[in-house]
């Protein structure tokens, strides 16, 4: 693909987005972003307020989808994808959000613990990106961005199930961005540190948070529309020569 400049607003106009883990947080605020920039969103999340969110959404002049899915089974994955491309004929952009985390030591985690985090934080993505990625071939046009984390490149107490799907999400992508690159599919990763959602801010509440946010060179945690800032980069034509690149938000905490 030849060099042909790009839109300075990064306006989406006209494109297609889905985003996992849609109904809250950091998904959320990705697809917000997304619309707010005229791309076309479907909304993907085991919530049913993925519908209102949704609806919100419609605000910016665009067309969403929301859908109500567990990507833990392979089916509802081949299902959604499906349904996706029936409506709207194409998929632009996939971002991979959804995921979960299970806090033990290694010593004595569950294999249940285990396999969920591996069939959610791992297996998923890879069945999304696959089965989107067919489609992206198809058209010789993609963007595929896989939020992994800064736990994905350090250790971190009681993650070692987390860490390790993060961390293999951060091979794949680097996988995916070499076989895909022929066909113009621009496959990339986003790492973010401690992220100040709902579900953030109370785990990081009190003398814990105080305690890591002194271990990160900038001083504070991330906001979810930091990350969704990241994302709406690298799904714009601005990024069509980034592949394969692991972008870390951490405030300078896994270069120390």
């Amino acid at each position: 693909m030849e060099f042909k400049g790009f839109d300075k607003n990064f306006d989406l106009n006209n494109k297609v987005a889905l985003v996992t883990g849609a109904a809250r947080g950091i998904g959320k605020a990705i697809a917000t972003l997304l619309a707010e920039k005229k791309a076309n969103v479907i909304l993907v999340d085991m919530l049913d307020e993925v519908k209102e969110v949704a609806t919100s959404l419609e605000k910016f002049g665009v067309k969403t989808l929301p859908l109500v899915v567990d990507v833990g089974k392979t089916e509802n994955i081949h299902k959604m994808v499906a349904d996706s491309i029936k409506i709207f004929g194409k998929i632009d952009i996939l971002v991979n959000c959804a995921g979960v985390v299970f806090l033990e030591d290694a010593e004595i985690i569950s294999e249940e613990y285990w396999d969920k985090t591996m069939a959610i934080n791992l297996k998923a993505p890879f069945m999304i990106a696959q089965t989107v990625g067919r489609e992206m071939i198809k058209k010789k046009n993609g963007k595929i961005i896989n939020i992994a984390s800064q736990a994905g490149i350090i250790a971190l107490d009681k993650h070692v199930a987390y860490c390790s799907s993060k961390a293999a999400i951060i091979g794949m992508t680097k996988v995916l961005a070499t076989e895909w690159a022929e066909f113009n599919i621009n496959v990339n990763a986003v790492s973010p540190t401690v992220v100040l959602t709902e579900l953030g801010k109370k785990a990081w509440a009190g003398e814990v948070g105080e305690a890591m946010k002194k271990k990160i060179p900038a001083g504070r945690f991330g906001y979810p529309e930091e990350v969704a800032a990241c994302v709406l980069f690298l799904a714009s034509d601005a990024a069509d020569m980034v592949t394969g690149a692991n972008l870390v938000i951490d405030g300078g905490y896994t270069i120390q």
